[in-house]
Formats: C-alpha cells, structure tokens, sequence
C-alpha cells in the first residue's frame, strides 16, 4: 500500500509546485521597478547617510511592519513602494545605498526586480534638504539610477538591458519638500512668484525625466503634490486647525504646470507611456469624506508631542495611537500605513478621476 501512495503524492508536490511557479511568474507583471522620490517611498536610503537627520531608523516608526521594527520608512509599516511592488508581483525594492555600502552584495542579480533612490527631505531642486542637512536630491538619485542602468548593461548587453528597462516601471514621488521650502523661506519668495517657482520646478523636473528617458526608461509613474496643507504640522500653525490653504494653493498650482508638462513632454519623446496620480484630489476626498474610506482623524498625527501631536516628529519618546489604521496621518509630515496602501489601490486600479491617462494596471500592459 505504501508503495502505491508515495508516488501519488509526490506526484500532487510537484504538480502543485509547477503550478505555484508558474502563478508567481504570471503574478510577475513588469521586470523591476526603479524608485525615485522623498520620504515617502524612502524605504531605507537614509539610514546610510551618516550625517543626515532626516531618518526614520528609531521607534515608533515601524511598529506595525512585518518585523515590527523601525526600516528607515517614515510610517508605522510598509509604504506605497512597499504596495506598489506587491502589485506587480515584486519584492520591494532594495535600497541603493544598501547595495554599494557592502560591494560583496552586487552581483549579477542585484538591480534585476528594481533599486530605490529614494530619499527622505529630497526635492526637485538640490539643496532643499539644507535644515535636515543631508539627503540625496533628485539629481543625484537619477545619477545613481543611471549608473545602474550602465551596470545593467554591462551584465546582459545593450539589447536585453534595454529590453529589461522598457518594460520595467519608472517611479517617481517628490515636490513636497520644495513646496514646503518655498512656503517657509522669505528668500525664495522674495526671488519668484509663485507661479515662476512651480514653474521651474515642473521645469526641472522634466530635465531629470529625459536623463532617465535617455538611461532606458520608457514607462512612467508620476504622482503630483498631495494636500500638503492639511498635514499635522500645517494645521498646527493655524488656531483653528484648519489646512493651511496658501501651501494647498501651491501644489495645485505645481500640480497644473506638472500635468501640462506630461502631455507635452510625452509628444516631445519616441515610446514614452505614464501613469500621473492625482495625490492632492485624493488626500482631499480622505479630508473631507473620511468615514468612506475607514479614517476617523484626519487632523492630528497618530505618533508626536504636543497640539495634534505634530509639535514634535514620531520621536521614541513619543506616545502614539492604538487605531492606526484610522488615522490618516502617522506622524507630523506622512501617511499612515493605511492611507498608503489606499493611495497604491488607487495608483494602480484607480478611475481616470485620480489616476490618468492610464492606471498602472493599464501601463503594464502597454
């Protein structure tokens, strides 16, 4: 009786592990994700920077991660990379400055599935992190991207490097900083308009967009500003606690010039294909209609010190909420967790409201 049994279920072990296979490789639905933006997709960057004080590497920050550890992500867990990834059948992707720090970890499989550039405190222009005193601009970031895709090359050759990059996704989430340095700096008012400072913002960016276009990027995903003004530590200069509607003015302004940009940039470029995300008409559905999608404070941050807890960052001397997943808001500047994972379900099966003129799902397909 042994005898007969035993094959049969090897048998049903191999049939089910072909089978497992086979559906993580269908899951798979692009070759790697490269990520480029601020703190928040930083999934660790920072932690390498030395001097830098613009990290998330202590308690509480993630408290609700799968470790539940602090990872250098400014949240209690993952983030919209973390998310985004998921969605396309991908581990998140590493870190750069994790990579290059320990030379013994490169090898040839190392930016295959994506490398992240992100950087908390980083902007469009070089210098905004001046007060945080280090992160990595996003000049820098399409630098060390480039130099990825030159090493991707190498490894495969010209012609599968650049099949592996055309079909992959370009991520890129940034501008808040540089609004909230325009916002906060009597200096750069004094020297541009509003409009002639998101302007050159959009400007810039387009520059750094064609350096990677250049590098083998062909499949874009762009989110604009969100709501910036009614984040904890807006609200908390204004007695009412209302957002702080002149930084909010701003990025839909930037916003504007960002989309007109896209459309133009897109005409402009041989195969180009994008995916832009509305982030500041969706952090504005959450604000105003927050019990549609699960919130119950929208207000104040889960994690600080002081009015709306946003007085002071996410510090281990701080205490922070037991119902995460109903605030919107994990510390002073960020998302939580939920609101995260909200914003990725959008980005990636959202309706043309939010997300335009494809959803990623869409883009993969292109």
């Amino acid at each position: 009786m042994d005898h007969i049994n035993t094959p049969s279920y090897g048998l049903f072990f191999i049939c089910f592990f072909v089978w497992g296979t086979n559906y993580i490789l269908e899951a798979q639905m692009v070759p790697a994700v490269f990520v480029l933006g601020d703190s928040l997709v930083d999934v660790g960057n920072n932690n390498y920077l030395p001097l830098s004080l613009a990290k998330a590497d202590f308690p509480h920050n993630g408290v609700d991660f799968p470790t539940h550890k602090p990872t250098g992500r400014f949240t209690n867990g993952k983030n919209a990379a973390d998310f985004l990834a998921e969605k396309v059948g991908l581990p998140t992707s590493p870190p750069y400055l994790s990579l290059v720090s320990n030379s013994s970890k490169i090898n040839n499989a190392s930016f295959l599935t994506g490398v992240s550039f992100a950087s908390g405190g980083a902007g469009i222009f070089d210098g905004t992190d001046e007060r945080l005193r280090q992160s990595i601009p996003l000049t820098k970031q399409v630098d060390y991207l480039l130099t990825v895709c030159e090493k991707l090359k190498q490894q495969r050759g010209s012609t599968s490097a650049q099949n592996l990059l055309s079909k992959s996704l370009f991520v890129v989430v940034i501008g808040s900083n540089d609004v909230f340095g325009y916002s906060g700096s009597s200096d750069l008012r004094s020297k541009n308009t509003p409009q002639q400072y998101v302007d050159l913002m959009a400007l810039k960016l387009k520059e750094q967009l064609k350096r990677i276009y250049n590098g083998g990027a062909r499949k874009f995903v762009i989110t604009g500003i969100g709501a910036i003004g009614c984040c904890p530590s807006e609200r908390n200069k204004n007695k009412t606690e209302e957002c702080n509607e002149e930084t909010n003015r701003l990025s839909v302004k930037y916003n504007e010039g960002l989309t007109s940009m896209l459309q133009k940039w897109k005409s402009e470029l041989k195969g180009i294909s994008y995916s832009y995300l509305d982030t500041y008409s969706i952090l504005q559905n959450f604000v105003q209609k927050p019990q549609a999608y699960g919130f119950v404070d929208v207000k104040a941050a889960c994690c600080g010190l002081g009015n709306l807890n946003a007085k002071f960052g996410c510090l281990p001397i701080s205490t922070y909420c037991s119902n995460r997943k109903e605030h919107l808001f994990w510390d002073l500047y960020h998302p939580t967790e939920a609101a995260h994972r909200l914003i990725a379900d959008n980005l990636f099966d959202g309706p043309s409201q939010f997300t335009f003129p494809l959803n990623v799902r869409h883009l993969v397909a292109v």
